[in-house]
């Protein structure tokens, strides 16, 4: 029969000991705690079972103690990650530096706050902005930083992140009211980005915020979309521009070459001209002076031989003979070309025959005794006969 059956006084059997009371709750915590006193006071020498003193003894509490301690000092126990280093607050104070391992704290003194130093963080800054020729434009910033000192990352500034941000939107209002917009929207990105960055770089420096600006992007500039048609037909007519000078550059590299080489063989032609005609005349110097003892001696001799070896000069490179009859009104033409035109076409035209040949032979024949040169000779016919 349980101990709480009606009909059961439950003198002995109520676990809280609640002897024939009608309170049926709970023992007080005080009766408790004498109890577990009393069970594990013999093995730490303290009160044994059936002592009635009051409260815990001291082995309890030191039992206790013991225990508290140990789970102290085990929630101490902390990991920093390697890309990570630890700010160690003790009451609220900066202490140390963790750096990356298996760590200890002390729980309730010491706080301990991670900060990430290898992780790259960015944060942009955009708006309408104000350039050096009262014009407006929409830009766009991008800036990427790490964090290198942990303590004044946290503790140099109330919130370093905020302030680099204003710090970026500052010196980014400052460049572009430096600068043209021709410069924001075309060639000057560049330039902007420099500046921009070697600004925020001036700002940031006295505050010690614990952090490295790595790098500073430029990612948009645009006009405001009122203008943006008008602004977009320049930049295409700059861009044409720059295409233009890029291919008269090309036909500039391909032709001046070319015209190098031409002017130097048409130098170097003209000195071997140079050359030549100034051998030439150095020959005729000295066969004028082999030849004029010559003429001193015999004058008459002399003239006539020049003659015949310059009409045989002249007349060597001619295919044509005129023979002069003295006394007549009438020169005599020999179409000695057109008589060799036919040889050479043999197969299409055919040669003259005997008897016109005869013909021509008997008019040379008849007219040799007449035919003269100036200086008295027969030459024309006598290299008409050789050359027969």
């Amino acid at each position: 029969m349980a101990w709480n059956e009606p009909g059961n006084n439950g003198n002995d059997k109520d676990p809280w000991n609640n002897k024939g009371g009608k309170d049926q709750g709970p023992p007080d915590l005080d009766e408790v705690l004498r109890k577990f006193s009393g069970k594990f006071g013999g093995l730490f020498g303290g009160n044994k079972p059936g002592n009635n003193g009051g409260g815990l003894g001291g082995a309890g509490i030191s039992f206790i103690l013991i225990i508290a301690v140990i789970v102290w000092a085990l929630s101490g126990i902390y990991t920093v990650k390697e890309a990570e280093r630890g700010v160690v607050l003790q009451f609220g104070q900066f202490d140390r530096i963790a750096e990356p391992g298996l760590r200890w704290k002390m729980t309730f003194i010491e706080r301990v706050i991670p900060v990430d130093i290898e992780a790259v963080r960015s944060l942009s800054a955009k708006g309408f902005m104000l350039t050096e020729d009262e014009n407006v434009v929409n830009v766009e910033f991008e800036v990427q930083y790490r964090v290198i000192d942990p303590h004044l990352y946290k503790f140099s500034v109330t919130d370093a992140d905020h302030s680099l941000q204003q710090a970026l939107d500052s010196a980014l209002r400052y460049v572009i009211g430096h600068v043209k917009m021709d410069q924001v929207l075309t060639t000057g990105r560049e330039v902007v980005r420099q500046q921009t960055w070697d600004e925020l770089n001036k700002i940031i420096e006295p505050y010690n915020l614990g952090i490295i600006v790595s790098d500073v992007n430029f990612k948009d500039s645009r006009p405001p979309g009122e203008v943006k048609d008008a602004f977009d037909d320049a930049i295409a007519a700059q861009e044409d521009e720059e295409r233009f000078i890029r291919e008269a550059e090309a036909y500039a590299r391909e032709i001046e070459p070319r015209a190098r080489g031409q002017v130097t063989r048409m130098t170097q032609e003209a000195e071997a001209y140079r050359e030549r005609i100034t051998l030439e005349a150095q020959g005729e110097v000295a066969r004028f002076e082999k030849l004029l003892p010559e003429y001193q001696a015999a004058k008459e001799v002399t003239r006539q031989r020049l003659y015949i070896d310059a009409m045989e000069q002249v007349l060597g490179n001619s295919s044509k003979v005129l023979v002069d009859v003295k006394g007549g009104n009438n020169m005599l033409y020999l179409p000695l070309d057109k008589i060799m035109e036919k040889q050479g076409t043999a197969t299409r035209v055919a040669l003259p025959s005997s008897s016109d040949i005869k013909d021509l032979r008997n008019k040379i024949n008849t007219s040799r005794n007449s035919t003269v040169n100036p200086s008295g000779d027969r030459f024309a016919t006598d290299r008409f006969n050789e050359g027969r």
